[in-house]
């Protein structure tokens, strides 16, 4: 099977989702992850889906009618990490799955604060596998709240305490609670 990574954005309005998965499934693909929402009237998302060998290019010339209610980007998946054919190449060892985290943020909302949330972890080698971050009304404050989940995944240079200080410390200058916890391993 070969992995298709789809971005989809468009006006939102009934039917994004099922126009999009129609032209998936006639042409054989499987709908794999997805994340999609509505953001400030406008819709967008990005969705892996798997097809058969040699129909990625019938799928990616099905999406292009939908341009204009829905604009959609096709780019073919690189495969995981460590495999073979894949970033990193096949080196003969396993690939390990590697310990996620997740990372909770709260405190007021202000301009940078992703920008030096990333900065930090990035400077710690650290990929976000999930961000989603949303802002609402603070009570008896006044003011915006921000809120951000984070999935993380350190790599194996990653020094876990070091992290964990250098989060304190951006929690502390943010003047934000942030939380830092194990999710387990994931492959």
């Amino acid at each position: 099977m070969t992995t298709l990574v789809i971005t989809v954005v468009g006006d939102d309005r009934a039917g994004l989702v099922s126009a999009l998965a129609d032209a998936i499934a006639e042409h054989g693909g499987s709908w794999g992850r997805s994340q999609l929402a509505e953001l400030a009237g406008v819709f967008a998302g990005i969705v892996t889906v798997d097809v058969p060998p040699g129909r990625a290019e019938e799928l990616t010339a099905a999406l292009e009618p939908l341009a204009g209610v829905l604009e959609t980007t096709v780019r073919e998946a690189p495969g995981p990490r460590g495999a073979a054919g894949g970033p990193g190449g096949d080196t003969g060892a396993p690939v390990l799955p590697r310990a996620s985290y997740r990372l909770e943020l709260v405190g007021n909302d202000r301009p940078g604060i992703v920008r030096d949330i990333s900065g930090v972890l990035t400077a710690h080698g650290v990929s976000i596998d999930l961000l989603d971050t949303r802002t609402g009304p603070a009570p008896m404050a006044g003011g915006q709240i921000f809120e951000a989940d984070i999935t993380l995944r350190p790599s194996e240079q990653t020094d876990l305490t070091a992290l964990r200080g250098a989060l304190e410390d951006l929690a502390g200058e943010l003047m934000v609670d942030i939380t830092l916890e194990t999710e387990g391993d994931l492959p």
